[in-house]
This record gives C-alpha cells, structure tokens and sequence, in this order.
C-alpha cells in the first residue's frame, strides 16, 4: 500500500493557492501529475469535512476544485467526483477560479443545495472506495510508485 501523504508533503510550497488563477495552473502544471491531484483531493478533502462546500468555495482552495474533482474520479471516489461537479455548477455554467468573483456567486447560491451536497460528501467520503485514505494509497501504490 502507498502513502498518498508522501506524495502531498513535497509539493506543499511549490503549489500556490493563493494568488491568480493563473498562478495556481502554472505552479500546479510544474508537480508531477500524481503529486498535483493528491494535493488537490486532500485539500478539498480537508476543507469540506471542516465546514462543508461553502468553506472550500470561500477560501483560497477554491481554486483548486477542478483538479480535485480528477483526483476523485482517478483514485475510484466517482460519486465524489460527481457531488463536487455538482458544487462547482452551483457557481455557473464557468466555474469561477477566480476568488473574488468565486464569492460573489458563492452569496448567491442557497445554503440547502451546499448543505445537501455536503451531506451527501460526509455519507461518502470514508466509505467510496474503501474511503478517501484507502483510496488515495492504493491509487499510489497502483501507480508504481
């Protein structure tokens, strides 16, 4: 079994959530792939079990929301993949990476579909797959590496 965590802890300071959107893909782009979508799932993870999708939308990890959305698909937590989609459609058609404008929609959208969602997430999260520690380890030990 692999440790997912191994493949977060190098990248903490090189990927940066909290400038531009543009800053993000590029520092995001310059990890390995395996690397980029273990951080993005286990910090949207991490947020939404501390206070749901509203929290993960609000804060600078916001941006990151469609790269974890791949990571779950990738590790076999499909319909997590699916309810942070559905999430991220709350916001728009175009889902705003951008911070502020990721707010703006965010004041919009009624607190019963974020509360439904993260529900759902709570239901899922250590069950699909094994779980999300379960999953992400044997996605990177799948892996090879």
């Amino acid at each position: 079994m692999g440790d997912y965590w191994s493949f977060v802890n190098p990248v903490l300071e090189t990927i940066n959530i909290n400038e531009t959107p543009e800053v993000f893909r590029r520092t995001f782009d310059s990890v390995p792939r395996v690397s980029g979508l273990m951080y993005a799932a286990h910090f949207c993870q991490s947020e939404v079990c501390n206070g749901g999708f509203d929290q993960l939308f609000y804060n600078g990890t916001g941006v990151l929301a469609p790269e974890a959305a791949e990571a779950f698909r990738e590790i076999g937590q499909t319909r997590i993949a699916a309810l942070i989609e559905s999430a991220m459609n709350l916001l728009g058609n175009s889902y705003p990476r951008d911070w502020e404008d990721r707010r703006d929609r965010l004041s919009e959208v009624p607190r019963s579909a974020l509360d439904a969602l993260d529900n759902e997430f709570y239901a899922l999260i250590e069950s699909e797959a094994g779980g999300f520690q379960h999953a992400a380890d044997s996605y990177v030990a799948q892996a090879g590496l």
